[in-house]
């Protein structure tokens, strides 16, 4: 794939299939906002995907979506096949979102998709190896990462929402 100065580093052109099989087809989301979320669904942290759908339904309509990425790094937490994984987000939080196939986040077997994340650092300061579920990287409409967030930050709070509104406007 050919990119110009101003989609170089995107994480937007990266492969990765979709949770229920093919291509995300990450290219489909050039132009808006993406909240990009390791996720788990048996991580004292998994209620957030409850706040991450509300993220969801109130911006999407705006140019925004949340993009889940299953992963099974962190204490075995998200052990459950695709199926599995989905009928979970679905039945138990009303999930809409779209999500990837369960990968890798850190280590020898990281995803290209985490290897174009992990050098930004968050408000904090901490950038490289992903510390827990539920990290959130905000990619802009430019295919950029725009900020970086502790899996403890709660997908509604203040600093999200005040950077997701940035990202759309």
């Amino acid at each position: 794939m050919t990119t110009t100065d101003n989609t170089a580093g995107s994480v937007l052109d990266v492969e990765i299939d979709a949770l229920r099989g093919g291509p995300a087809n990450l290219s489909q989301y050039t132009g808006k906002a993406v909240l990009v979320v390791n996720v788990a669904s048996k991580c004292g942290l998994t209620p957030q995907y409850a706040g991450l759908e509300r993220l969801q339904e109130r911006y999407a309509p705006l140019g925004f979506t949340v993009l889940g990425v299953p992963c099974n790094q962190f204490l075995g937490q998200e052990p459950g096949t695709s199926e599995e994984i989905a009928e979970f987000c679905s039945a138990t939080y009303g999930v809409t979102f779209p999500m990837t196939e369960k990968i890798e986040v850190n280590g020898e077997g990281r995803h290209t998709l985490y290897d174009r994340l992990v050098g930004f650092a968050d408000a904090e300061g901490h950038s490289g190896d992903i510390r827990w579920n539920f990290e959130k990287f905000l990619i802009g409409k430019d295919g950029r990462v725009a900020a970086r967030f502790s899996p403890q930050t709660e997908p509604e709070a203040a600093d999200i929402v005040a950077a997701v509104e940035k990202a759309l406007a």
